[in-house]
């Protein structure tokens, strides 16, 4: 495993306080992350945007400008999180499916790899570029697209359940589970597009929790407490 696709949960990144930015909790994430890279691993990084929007929730703003709201509430969290991990040594980029001024620069293959050639930790924010389409499609995406051996998702649960733990006490939660399990049980490790994605490319999914001390080191080095999502 050389190259890392790691998936970070908006929800994550705020940590207690539910909303915004937890800094002590991206500064942890950082300091994983920077052990990886110092060891020769490519990490590529898509963060989720729900500690500042969780979709159309007015009538009153139409699907597509609140999915576009969504878009840039993950750029704003790729450039808070890349700027810790800057302050903690290590070189990063922000790119995106769409123009943004300065602030980042457009995707490409080609450009990813060349940061990646580099040492950078690449950002990919903005999701798809489209609306009506999950940063969870955004991640499987930008994972094929780049080539990468494994998804990471440092969520806020710590694996892949048969139900809701949080609703159902006797939830059980699986170590091992087939892409073709999610899809037909409909198990919401990712959304049902970027599930069929993955099957499709044969793309695996690593599904930890975030919270749990050193997690993303753990899991790259073979101390894994989370469900693995095979293909």
């Amino acid at each position: 495993m050389k190259r890392i696709m790691l998936k970070l949960s908006g929800e994550a990144l705020a940590g207690e306080k539910r909303t915004g930015f937890d800094e002590e909790t991206v500064r942890k994430v950082a300091l994983q992350v920077r052990e990886l890279v110092d060891e020769g691993f490519e990490v590529g990084v898509v963060t989720g945007g729900g500690n500042f929007w969780r979709g159309r929730t007015s009538e009153n703003i139409d699907r597509t400008k609140a999915d576009q709201i969504g878009m840039l509430a993950t750029v704003m969290n790729c450039i808070y999180v890349s700027e810790i991990f800057r302050s903690v040594g290590m070189k990063t980029a922000v790119l995106t499916p769409f123009e943004c001024g300065s602030f980042t620069k457009l995707f490409s293959k080609n450009r990813a790899n060349k940061y990646f050639g580099k040492g950078m930790v690449v950002f990919f924010a903005g999701g798809t570029g489209h609306p009506y389409f999950s940063t969870d499609t955004g991640v499987v995406l930008r994972a094929v697209e780049v080539e990468a051996d494994v998804i990471l998702l440092a969520k806020s649960i710590d694996g892949v359940y048969d139900s809701d733990p949080a609703k159902n006490p006797d939830a059980v939660k699986y170590d091992e589970v087939t892409i073709d399990e999610v899809i037909a049980r409909n198990l919401q490790v990712v959304d049902m597009t970027a599930s069929i994605l993955a099957r499709d490319n044969h793309m695996p999914m690593w599904v930890f929790g975030l919270n749990e001390e050193n997690s993303i080191v753990n899991t790259v080095k073979g101390n894994f407490h989370g469900t693995k999502v095979l293909v």
